[in-house]
């Protein structure tokens, strides 16, 4: 049990809150049992008070603090207080162990986390893919030993009692922040602050999306929450409030998130920089909003809060639970000491007499391993349950239970990619954004779990899904997704979208340029393996008019050095849909289709296989693997390598034109495969790229020329930007006779 300086800490920070808020309630402090430093935060927060209560007063708040119910708990005090204090020191001795990490959120956040894994999600730990499982994201990652402890309890094997002692070393299941590829029970990537909040509106989004496609008015298989701790800091990042908009648009009941509300940052107290009321302003966003008052000991206003939340069905729901970060710590409780540092082995043994803890480190009482072992068998029967009843769903409703085991485990449909469309250089030339659309159609039609949309830009990306509607409030079930102009907030979105399930296959859109706004989510695409296919058009000085604001210059070199990741640039319609065909069984590497504004046509030699390859020959008249000279091009610069190896072919010269769509894909090839492509001994090589040339020195040697825009762009019509930057055939043709 907490002493009694320990509970008056939380009573000041309480009163330092609910002034914060607005609230004229009092609070009564327990007597001066408390540190100087409380002492000092107690006097600093009864001028603040009396400062607030000078100032005009706020409008009423909407928001109320959660009504304490009289609830049927399943577990006693005793217990919730043993397992709450094992949460926290689990993260307390492996941060102190490992002398690195962040003990201040877990120490405060372990009542609600508590009540949330032992009480009230649904989930198997020997199965932690269970598909109806609820879903758990920590946005706020760096606080991830309360989720790596939390796991320890539950049962998941992924996370040991070695495996906590290894807290943040080199090959450990527990790192620095959660990665959902290296530890099961870890459902996305978070770290980077608010991309946790976006994760979970996708998660939440999959989840509203599948049932209201998939359950019937007599069998219900979809049916799970969405739940996320997000701080302050994920607050004061603009993704979240981009992925909290799009939350209360979408009326995502099954979201509920619980916000840390600590006032604790890395500088200090959030007044220095953070003074909004959040309450509000979800509020405004179409969230509901509950006020739980007592974060620290406050169980039952935590539990009446949750079952509040799950009465909303029409909008997602923020907790907003006031806490004491370190949280029974009695020197460092409550100030910024406690946020990423560990507590140093003399605060470790004042917080353990502080809090009653007698237990050596990371030791869990055999009480608390008894009542937690219990979500093993308990699990075990949630996932039979489900099962049986998805083998009665089979049999009511075979087609659409085909449908779903597809987005369940990933397996694509057999033969799905004989609808990509196909082209001859017969066929129309087009821009390559609208080969793309026909591409996207053909294979909604075929493969179920394809759904996407753009950040306000369809009608000019071309990303429209003719076939299918918006999916919106009343209209879950559709697959047009209508990001408005949130490309953060997008590219987070799509990531909990993907990593909801194997065969959720998300797109999403915006200009090429604009990959600036949402590059940290094109990262945690990345780095958690979320095969997300980003629709990228206007790719280069061919978009014309618009000028080197809307130019991508360096974009193009900066995706090909982000590791696992798939850049495409195609020329031409066979090209766009081997990319296509690569991106959508990629499911654990996010794929860039770079797509013209401007007609292409469609060029003799291209082809999906050719595609897959990464880089492949489309036209050479040589002999022997001995071209005089090898032209390599990408995307609308490869028709003018082909008209320049013409130009050369027609002067006696043998030219090998090699088209290069995707470097990483080449970079997978044999060594026998690449020689083929680019023989060693020919040295005379000329690349032609409307955009940075950094990078090609690779491609094509010491020796080689590379032809790109080393500069931004300007504002002109395109046939003059490429004449005015250099990107012609004649360009290539004099670079190439400067080798011979």
């Amino acid at each position: 049990m907490a002493s009694t300086s320990s509970l008056a800490l939380s009573q000041a920070l309480l009163v330092r809150a609910i002034s914060h808020h607005g609230s004229d309630q009092r609070v009564s402090l327990v007597p001066s049992s408390l540190s100087s430093r409380c002492a000092s935060s107690r006097r600093r927060n009864a001028a603040s008070m009396t400062k607030l209560r000078s100032l005009p007063l706020p409008r009423p708040l909407l928001v109320r603090a959660a009504a304490v119910e009289t609830l049927e708990t399943s577990t006693n005090s005793s217990i919730v207080d043993k397992s709450v204090n094992s949460i926290r020191f689990l993260a307390i001795d492996a941060v102190e162990k490992a002398k690195s990490g962040h003990p201040g959120l877990p120490m405060g956040c372990a009542p609600m986390a508590h009540i949330l894994y032992d009480e009230v999600m649904r989930y198997n730990p020997k199965n932690p893919y269970w598909f109806n499982r609820d879903r758990f994201v920590l946005s706020a990652g760096h606080g991830c030993m309360l989720l790596y402890a939390l796991l320890h309890l539950a049962g998941y094997d992924s996370v040991l009692e070695e495996d906590l002692k290894s807290f943040r070393q080199w090959g450990s299941k527990t790192p620095g922040h959660p990665e959902n590829f290296e530890t099961p029970g870890i459902e996305v990537t978070t770290g980077p602050l608010g991309q946790g909040i976006a994760n979970a509106v996708g998660l939440a989004l999959a989840e509203k999306h599948l049932a209201a496609r998939f359950n019937k008015p007599d069998a219900e298989v979809v049916d799970h929450y969405t739940y996320v701790i997000l701080g302050d800091g994920c607050q004061m990042e603009g993704i979240s409030n981009e992925a909290a908009s799009l939350a209360g648009h979408w009326g995502l009941g099954k979201l509920i998130a619980f916000y840390d509300d600590n006032h604790i940052s890395i500088d200090g107290d959030t007044e220095i920089a953070f003074t909004e009321n959040v309450d509000q302003r979800f509020e405004a966003l179409g969230w509901h909003v509950i006020w739980v008052k007592n974060g620290n000991t406050g169980y039952d206003e935590i539990r009446a809060a949750i079952k509040e939340a799950k009465t909303v069905t029409d909008k997602p729901t923020l907790i907003k639970v006031t806490t004491t970060i370190g949280y029974g710590s009695p020197n460092k409780a409550n100030s910024y000491s406690v946020h990423g540092a560990a507590l140093g082995e003399k605060e470790v043994e004042a917080t353990r007499n502080n809090l009653g803890w007698p237990y050596e480190p990371f030791q869990v009482p055999d009480d608390v391993k008894s009542h937690w072992s219990r979500h093993t068998p308990e699990g075990k029967a949630l996932e039979s349950d489900w099962n049986a009843n998805f083998a009665a769903y089979e049999k009511k409703y075979p087609e659409e239970a085909a449908e779903l085991k597809s987005i369940i485990t990933g397996e694509l449909p057999a033969g799905w990619e004989k609808a990509l469309p196909t082209y001859t250089p017969e066929s129309p030339g087009d821009a390559t954004r609208n080969l793309s659309q026909q591409c996207l159609n053909a294979i909604a039609k075929v493969v179920p779990g394809f759904l996407g949309g753009s950040a306000d830009l369809a009608s000019s990306n071309m990303t429209l899904l003719k076939a299918f509607g918006d999916f919106q409030k009343a209209t879950p079930e559709e697959r047009n997704l209508r990001f408005g102009v949130r490309e953060h907030g997008m590219g987070a979105i799509c990531n909990g979208i993907a990593l909801h399930s194997p065969g959720l296959i998300p797109y999403c859109a915006t200009f090429f340029v604009f990959t600036d706004y949402m590059r940290g989510a094109m990262r945690i695409s990345a780095l958690s393996e979320a095969g997300v296919i980003y629709v990228m058009t206007h790719d280069s000085i061919g978009l014309g008019e618009d000028g080197p604001t809307h130019q991508p210059i360096e974009h193009i070199a900066s995706f090909r050095a982000m590791p696992n990741t798939l850049m495409f640039r195609p020329a031409d319609g066979n090209e766009t849909a081997g990319a296509y065909k690569i991106a959508v069984t990629k499911r654990k590497t996010p794929s860039i289709l770079a797509l013209s504004r401007q007609k292409l046509p469609q060029l003799p030699g291209t082809s999906i296989e050719g595609v897959e390859k990464g880089g492949y020959t489309i036209s050479d008249n040589s002999s022997g693997n001995k071209p005089d000279v090898i032209l390599i091009g990408t995307g609308s610069e490869l028709e003018i390598a082909a008209q320049a190896g013409e130009v050369l072919r027609k002067e006696g010269k043998t030219v090998r034109v090699v088209s290069f769509v995707c470097w990483e894909l080449f970079d997978e090839q044999t060594d026998e495969y690449k020689e083929s492509v680019l023989p060693s001994d020919v040295s005379a090589r000329v690349s032609i790229e409307a955009a940075s040339t950094f990078g090609w020195g690779k491609i094509v040697g010491g020796k080689g020329k590379s032809i790109g825009i080393n500069s931004f762009g300007a504002s002109a019509p395109a046939p003059l930007l490429y004449k005015e930057f250099g990107i012609t055939v004649e360009a290539v043709v004099d670079a190439a006779k400067s080798l011979f």
